[in-house]
C-alpha cells in the first residue's frame, strides 16, 4: 500500500473521553494473554491525551504493555509527538516514562519493524463512513492483530458517559457487543441509540435486533424504577438480571454490570439483512 488508507476523522477527543473502553480493553483477554501486550490506538485525533491515558490504565494490569497511536493527518502526529515530549520531561500527570509513541497511519496499521498487534482500539473512526464499508474495514483492520488478538470499534459522546464498540476477531468477524453508559443521572438506556457503532446506528428500527434489545432494556429499567431509592446501580442491575432471565444471552458478571455495561453475543443485535 503506498499510504495510510481511510477517511480523516474530525479528531475531536478530550481528557477521559474513552475511560469506559479503556477499562474494557485493560481486562480482555486479548490484553491478559498476549505474548506481545502491543496495542494501537487508530485515530486517536487531534491530541495524542487518549492514548496517554489508555497506556496508564493498561499498564495497571499489564505493566509490559505499549500503546502505538496512529493517525492520517501528519499534523496531528507531530502535535501527539510534541505532547509526548512534555510526559517525557515530566511536565503532565502521567508517568514520564509511560510506554507510548505516534506514527502515521491508518487502516493498514503498519508498524515500525512489523510484526503483530494484541489490540487495536477505533474509537468514533467510521463514524463518517458507510454502513456498507464496515464489514471492510474490520477485516483490513482486524488481518493487522495477532493470533487472539482483537479489534474494539464503537463509538461515544463528547464527554464519555455514553458509548458502545464491538469486539472484532482476528477474522474480521463481530463476536460482542457493548454498551456502557454512567448511571448517575441517567433517564433512559436508550439513549445509546444516538452513539451506535456504524454497523448499528441505522439498524434501530422496529424489526432489527439492536431495537428489540434497546426496546426491552428501556422497559425493564421503567419497570425497575422503585429501586432508585437504592441508587441507579441496583435499578441497573435489576433491569440487566431480568434480561438475562427472559432469556437474551447477557454475558459478564455483576462486576461489570455495576460499571453500567451491559455485554451479549453479536448475533443478538446483528442485522436482519
Amino acid at each position: 500500500m503506498s499510504g495510510p488508507v481511510g477517511q480523516p476523522t474530525r479528531g475531536t477527543t478530550g481528557t477521559n473521553r474513552l475511560r469506559r473502553n479503556d477499562r474494557w480493553i485493560a481486562v480482555s483477554e486479548a490484553l491478559r494473554k498476549a505474548a506481545d501486550p502491543l496495542v494501537v490506538d487508530l485515530g486517536y485525533g487531534a491530541s495524542g491525551v487518549t492514548a496517554f491515558e489508555l497506556a496508564q490504565r493498561l499498564r495497571q494490569r499489564r505493566a509490559d504493555a505499549e500503546v502505538i497511536g496512529l493517525e492520517l493527518d501528519p499534523e496531528r502526529v507531530a502535535t501527539a509527538r510534541s505532547q509526548l515530549q512534555d510526559v517525557h520531561a515530566g511536565r503532565t500527570p502521567f508517568a514520564s516514562d509511560l510506554p507510548v509513541s505516534f506514527e502515521r497511519g491508518g487502516f493498514e496499521v503498519p508498524l515500525p519493524g512489523g510484526g503483530r498487534r494484541a489490540v487495536i482500539r477505533a474509537m468514533n473512526v467510521l463514524r463518517q463512513y458507510d454502513e456498507a464499508d464496515v464489514a471492510d474495514a474490520w477485516r483490513l483492520v482486524a488481518s493487522r492483530l495477532a493470533p487472539g488478538g482483537m479489534l474494539f470499534e464503537g463509538t461515544c459522546d463528547e464527554v464519555g458517559r455514553i458509548a458502545s464498540w464491538v469486539d472484532v476477531a482476528s477474522d474480521g468477524l463481530p463476536v460482542r457487543f457493548t454498551i456502557s453508559l454512567r448511571l448517575a443521572d441517567l433517564e433512559h438506556p436508550g439513549i445509546v441509540a444516538e452513539r451506535l457503532p456504524k454497523a448499528l446506528i441505522h439498524r434501530n428500527v422496529p424489526g432489527e435486533r439492536v431495537h428489540e434489545l434497546l426496546t426491552a432494556l428501556d422497559r425493564e429499567w421503567d419497570r425497575a424504577a422503585p429501586l432508585s431509592t437504592f441508587g441507579p446501580v441496583q435499578r441497573w442491575l435489576a433491569a440487566v438480571t431480568t434480561l438475562r432471565a427472559q432469556g437474551i444471552p447477557v454475558q459478564g458478571t455483576k462486576s461489570r454490570w455495576r460499571l453500567g455495561e451491559l455485554t451479549v453475543p453479536w448475533a443478538t443485535v446483528a442485522p436482519a439483512s
